[in-house]
């Protein structure tokens, strides 16, 4: 695919390419879906192929994120084919084979960064680091906060990404503002930050729990990041439609691919003994949605739970959203039991659509998550007010459905570009659905056509086995 940039994008991209060397790192503050992925890697393609001013790159991502999305990224636009992405993930044994194969960028997941500091050591040899979703080091006395500032000297360019970076306000600016800038715009320790900038909050005789800024301590604040930081929002940005789509590629782990792999197989091969028909299509692509989601329903409908691989992908782009609100489309009540029990000890507010009490809450602000089945609030309902984030957990073949419940934060009133993300289990029948409702003609048809491919590739496979 042609990359055709916006504006936006054209003058971020240069902004990276064109950071002082030595100097501060940069960082980009846009909101998900403006396309962050693809300036870095854009950027870092000048970089390594035309200006041969880096080496090696690292991006440190959430875990799901560094598993597909800069793969994907990069393998999606023709100008980025001469990257070779290397993920660094599972067992030590498989990121030791990682690290020492030949590539230019390096994905590895932010819970192995004391890991590879601790690897390399002296001889680190990354001189550009990413970090996607800075916000995840915003803690000054995490291990991997620590481990990334003893290598940081022996980085020329660092680029920091994130939708909102405090999310639990000012004070979660110092740890990553650091690791750009050594602590030249906001001091070199973290005492020093707090005492400039903040007067103490709740407190006990002992322990301060919380601080909260100092009359104009933001703008100040603000004011000495504006040569490093570039805050963009999707309203006052992006020249695009007024629905911006932000696919989250969803990995099964081995276990739970060898169970979908099994039941598609079983199923698929059992219905083409006789014709398919509607109501068998129906059923199997319920079934397998079922699972790709992480449970399906046996007998007596009770719940039988096989992964939690995409309630761990909810839970890492609610976190991306970093306090901005989100309605949730899950599409089986065993779906929506699992959200409920994942975030349960989050802290977050998390409600299942039931009435309007509902709305009038989401609207003012009080809920964090609105949790609701596409069919339950798919018409005439005004949640605008509430948030600009919808996440499709669970997808379903209703083309009506899908664009009606996306349509109750897209409408009049909405003061935000909508952002619709769908989580999206490679390899599974979530692939089928999202290619029907993209295709936007007769679902029903594809459903049919799409179950067929499947059946003809599985019994191909099989003779190929036998032979």
């Amino acid at each position: 695919m042609k990359f055709t940039p916006w504006p936006y994008q054209i003058y971020c991209i240069n902004r990276i390419v064109n950071m002082p060397v030595p100097g501060p790192g940069l960082a980009l503050w846009q909101d998900m879906g403006l396309g962050k992925s693809v300036e870095v890697l854009t950027a870092i393609n000048e970089l390594k192929y035309n200006r041969f001013a880096v080496r090696r790159v690292l991006v440190i991502a959430p875990k799901k994120v560094a598993e597909l999305t800069w793969t994907q990224e990069a393998a999606k636009w023709d100008h980025l084919k001469l990257l070779r992405i290397i993920p660094v993930l599972g067992s030590q044994a498989k990121r030791v084979r990682a690290v020492n194969t030949p590539g230019d960028v390096y994905v590895i997941n932010r819970e192995n960064v004391q890991w590879i500091v601790d690897y390399y050591r002296n001889d680190w040899p990354f001189d550009m680091v990413v970090i996607d979703e800075s916000s995840s080091f915003k803690n000054h006395q995490a291990k991997r906060f620590k481990a990334l500032t003893w290598v940081r000297n022996k980085v020329s360019r660092m680029v920091e990404l994130t939708g909102t970076p405090a999310p639990n306000g000012l004070i979660d600016l110092w740890s990553q503002i650091y690791l750009l800038d050594g602590g030249q715009r906001l001091g070199k320790h973290i005492g020093g930050f707090r005492q400039r900038y903040f007067d103490p909050d709740q407190r006990n005789a002992q322990q301060i729990f919380s601080y909260k800024p100092k009359q104009g301590a933001g703008d100040c604040i603000y004011s000495k990041l504006s040569d490093i930081c570039i805050s963009m929002k999707a309203s006052d940005y992006l020249d695009l439609p007024e629905m911006v789509y932000d696919d989250i590629p969803v990995t099964l782990n081995p276990r739970a691919e060898a169970a979908y792999k099994k039941l598609e197989r079983d199923m698929l091969l059992t219905v083409d003994e006789n014709e398919i028909t509607a109501t068998t299509a129906a059923t199997l692509g319920n079934k397998l949605l079922q699972l790709g989601n992480g449970a399906v329903y046996g007998e007596n409908h009770q719940t039988v739970e096989i992964h939690g691989c995409k309630i761990e992908a909810l839970l890492e782009a609610v976190e991306a959203l970093n306090g901005q609100h989100a309605l949730v489309f899950y599409n089986f009540q065993h779906d929506r039991d699992r959200i409920l029990r994942a975030t349960a000890k989050s802290g977050l507010h998390v409600r299942v659509y039931q009435g309007p009490q509902d709305a009038d809450d989401w609207n003012a602000g009080r809920i964090d998550l609105l949790l609701a089945h596409p069919a339950s609030c798919a018409y005439g309902l005004n949640l605008q007010q509430g948030g600009h984030h919808i996440i499709w957990f669970g997808l379903n073949w209703s083309l009506e459905l899908y664009q009606q419940a996306n349509k109750r934060l897209h409408r009049q009133g909405q003061k935000e570009k909508v952002i619709i993300h769908h989580l999206i289990c490679t390899g599974t029948r979530d692939e089928d659905v999202m290619e029907a409702l993209q295709r936007k003609d007769d679902v029903q048809g594809w459903v049919m056509q799409s179950l067929k491919a499947r059946i003809k590739a599985i019994k191909d496979q099989e003779k190929k086995e036998k032979k």
